[in-house]
């Protein structure tokens, strides 16, 4: 499907490498935002997350990508976006962005590439968006410490087998970990992401597990409040309940 369409906006993804998935989706739809917020989306892709972001009541959003096919995709979303006054798109390296910019940001998100040792996809364009060869975690990390204002939050989506890893490590960053959602696809499935969020203070620490179906194509309640100001299916619903 090279375009998705959502209740607020749509999503052109005839270049980018990863396509929109539910995931990455639910994910962007709990990300912690209270309203205003300065956000920066590293490696944006086709900017779904900056969009849902905005959708949520997000200030601003500087999305960075690396790929040009990305940054065609996600620079004609954000132009047929509500929000396009709003959204900045840069074609460059976070480790540039990093090194150069003088912002900080209220709350920085990422749906990084996961995959460290794993075989490699022969088409080079998803290989960059699943593997971390021009992006590790712990630079990862590094970055987000370094852009991340006082009160600021980092939140990220990562493999559950790497959460250990990344928490130590962003610990060593000054980063604690307050909160971790586990997706998994049903009840009875081990989860396969995590949700975190980090702050610079540590404080109390909230662990748990969201079952994102109850049955094939049937959203848990829990899920499905989430993503119900999002997806067209939920609308048609209210519409045709009314």
């Amino acid at each position: 499907m090279s375009v998705f369409q959502f209740q607020q906006f749509s999503v052109q993804q005839v270049e980018s490498a990863m396509k929109v998935c539910t995931d990455a989706t639910l994910f962007g739809a709990m990300a912690p935002i209270a309203g205003g917020e300065q956000v920066l989306d590293i490696g944006a892709g086709s900017g779904l997350l900056s969009l849902i972001a905005m959708q949520l009541g997000a200030g601003s959003v500087t999305a960075v990508e690396l790929t040009e096919e990305a940054c065609r995709d996600a620079q004609h979303n954000f132009s047929a976006s509500p929000w396009s006054d709003k959204l900045t798109l840069l074609h460059q390296s976070i480790q540039l962005f990093a090194a150069q910019s003088k912002m900080r940001f209220n709350l920085i998100i990422s749906n990084p590439p996961f995959f460290e040792q794993h075989s490699k996809s022969p088409k080079a364009l998803r290989q960059i968006a699943r593997h971390t060869d021009q992006l590790s975690h712990v630079e990862l990390i590094h970055i987000a410490a370094s852009l991340l204002d006082e009160a600021g939050r980092f939140y990220l989506l990562i493999p559950v087998h790497s959460v250990e890893r990344v928490v130590t490590t962003a610990t060593d960053h000054g980063l604690f970990l307050t909160q971790r959602v586990d997706y998994a696809g049903f009840e009875h499935n081990q989860a396969k992401v995590a949700a975190l969020i980090f702050q610079r203070s540590a404080e109390m620490f909230v662990h748990r597990r969201l079952s994102i179906y109850n049955a094939p194509r049937i959203y848990a309640d829990e899920s499905a409040r989430y993503l119900a100001p999002f997806l067209l299916r939920f609308s048609a619903a209210a519409a045709s309940v009314g």
